[in-house]
């Protein structure tokens, strides 16, 4: 208990597959156990609590750290909108941690020093961003989820750049 690991379920009500994607099937389903990607841990009542999607995880230095967790701490501070962290490999391979906000209606810019100072009371200092980009809006799909993959993108393409 406490432990975070993949949910997994199985049932009647659990798809069969993917239309004409028998790869992707063999992915997703093994066994008959759905894998869902999402990860979660069991508290001592066994109430199961979502701690991120598992394509989300950011291992830096073997260490795993779940965007969510940074992302719930960004959303306090006064003037965030909005905001999604990514995982970017660096020039050795390791995984930095990124940061995107969108600011409130209103609020023409947030310090970053006092954003990072504040991050650096509530965060252990691995889970520091590395680097914090302010966007106009982020990418979202049309059921306005987040699209972190399009972020990635463009640290790739060198829209916002590391330094």
């Amino acid at each position: 208990m406490g432990e975070v690991g993949e949910i997994i379920v199985k049932g009647d009500c659990v798809m069969k597959g993917y239309y004409n994607r028998p790869d992707a099937t063999d992915e997703t389903i093994v066994n008959g156990w759905l894998r869902t990607g999402d990860l979660g841990k069991l508290d001592e009542d066994g109430f199961l609590y979502i701690v991120d999607r598992k394509k989300d995880l950011i291992i830096c230095k073997g260490i795993n750290i779940y965007p969510r967790e940074i992302e719930e701490v960004i959303y306090k501070y006064e003037g965030i909108d909005a905001c999604a962290v990514v995982g970017v490999k660096n020039s050795v391979g390791e995984e930095e941690v990124i940061a995107f906000i969108e600011l409130k209606d209103g609020v023409e810019q947030i310090p970053e020093k006092e954003l990072k100072k504040y991050l650096k009371a509530h965060l252990a200092n691995f889970k520091l961003p590395k680097h914090i980009f302010t966007v106009e809006e982020l990418p979202k799909n049309a059921t306005g989820k987040v699209l972190k993959r399009v972020l990635k993108d463009y640290i790739q393409s060198g829209k916002f750049p590391l330094k």
